[in-house]
């Protein structure tokens, strides 16, 4: 069977058109499971790419319990979701101005109650925990859907024993289990314009698939856990290291007992910085190291540095220890940090958002595209004296061009959007902008001489 010329969509079934080909049920139904025999069989995985089942350990383990996580995906969630979608006109291969329509409701109120930064919120948390943001506007809005709940489907002319990474391989559908794999509830099935899949971070061992940025550094944030825990257990045993007491006891039960005894009176921060008293015999001697002796705030702070890293936010914009000590404190390390968060992080994830959503809000005509709106996010303004700087530069290029007899409308677009094939000239020269008077023969009349 060839998989893609038998897709259908469900409105065709319905309508009876062309009744020898399979409903996108069925081809579903074909692709995870047969019948042959009285035995239902399970097609290899070639024909789907499965999430990552690890969402719900980043959320629990990661973002739910680890700081430095949770400070990372929250700076870019509070940055991305301050911006807004709207469309862009193309010209000429350039972008153009901004506007928009009715048609971009959907991104403005996504759901009851929300908002264009709860759709971006959301997208932002499930890519950096799962890889993949998938949305749907089957019912109304744009609904988000649980990542590892679903499964995308791939076909390929190739026939059913294609595999994933087939030339003409292609996506053909979704499969979404309410509930999760095992629920035992049916599974929903989406054409592929239903749903808006965003995967900023691809995953080189699949096609089509998100890879989470947590999942390059699962280690250093396990061992940033790791050292937190450490740093409890050590309050938590009297804010010392730990010993090995030596002691020549023959009775088991006298040994059991004393070691009770000592830990009732010594352990724990109730019984911190009390003195150590030990029988004749007895030896306390201290085998760990304190924090100072092993430099336990370099360490967890590299480790901090190296989350932020992946995640794209600089440490001293997260406020993390490595990025507030000395010259990371003064203003332009702080703005150069912020620039490069917000033109390296934040606006490239914010371009591919619109080009995901593109899929459910389509822009109005040809020469327009989905888009965002940054302009009133406070911290992507540049300082008041660099936009001072641009303003008297355009300003200067503006005056030089009209004087130059450009047209000044043409002038204005120009300068505005970067794109100088946009100019138009009026024709005059630029000691000439307004057309001289002539004579019946066209020479310019001589002015006449001034009376006595």
């Amino acid at each position: 069977m060839r998989l893609l010329p038998a897709l259908r969509s469900k409105q065709e079934v319905e309508r009876g058109a062309n009744d020898a080909l399979l409903s996108f049920d069925e081809f579903v139904g074909l692709v995870t499971q047969f019948g042959f025999n009285g035995v239902q069989y399970t097609t290899p995985a070639t024909a789907q790419e499965q999430i990552a089942p690890a969402f719900a350990a980043m959320a629990r383990f990661a973002y739910k319990t680890n700081g430095v996580v949770f400070a990372c995906m929250t700076v870019r969630q509070q940055l991305l979701a301050q911006a807004r979608f709207a469309f862009r006109e193309r010209q000429n291969g350039r972008p153009g101005n901004l506007f928009t329509t009715d048609a971009l409701a959907p991104l403005e109120t996504p759901w009851a109650n929300a908002t264009t930064g709860d759709l971006i919120s959301r997208m932002e948390m499930f890519a950096s925990l799962a890889g993949n943001f998938f949305g749907t506007n089957r019912y109304g809005g744009i609904r988000p859907l649980r990542p590892d709940w679903m499964k995308i489907l791939v076909g390929s002319d190739e026939g059913p024993d294609s595999a994933l990474w087939d030339p003409d391989a292609q996506v053909v559908g979704y499969a979404y289990q309410p509930g999760g794999p095992g629920s035992g509830r049916p599974i929903v099935t989406f054409l592929p314009e239903e749903i808006a899949h965003y995967a900023p971070i691809p995953d080189p061992e699949a096609q089509f698939r998100g890879m989470s940025w947590l999942t390059p550094i699962a280690r250093d944030v396990m061992a940033d856990k790791a050292a937190t825990d450490h740093k409890l257990m050590f309050f938590e045993n009297g804010a010392t290291p730990n010993m090995v007491v030596k002691m020549d006891v023959d009775d088991i039960s006298q040994w059991v007992n004393w070691i009770r005894k000592f830990k009732e009176d010594h352990e724990g921060v109730g019984n911190a910085y009390k003195t150590l008293f030990l029988g004749a015999g007895m030896d306390a001697t201290v085998v760990g190291k304190d924090f100072q002796q092993m430099e336990f705030k370099v360490t967890q702070g590299a480790g901090e540095t190296r989350i932020a890293a992946a995640a794209g936010t600089p440490p001293v914009v997260v406020g993390l220890s490595e990025g507030l000590q000395g010259s990371s404190l003064n203003a332009g390390n702080f703005e150069a940090s912020m620039a490069r968060l917000r033109d390296v992080t934040i606006r490239p994830l914010l371009q591919n958002m619109a080009g995901s959503l593109a899929t459910l809000v389509p822009p109005p005509h040809s020469g327009a595209e989905l888009w965002y709106d940054d302009r009133d996010v406070p911290a992507f303004q540049e300082d008041i004296r660099k936009a001072g700087e641009r303003l008297q530069a355009d300003t200067t290029a503006m005056s030089t061009l009209i004087t130059a007899g450009y047209d000044p409308d043409s002038v204005t677009d120009a300068v505005t959007s970067g794109d100088l094939s946009r100019l138009t000239h009026t024709g005059l020269p630029s000691v000439q902008l307004q057309p001289g008077a002539t004579n019946g023969n066209g020479a310019k009349p001589q002015p006449e001489p001034t009376p006595a």
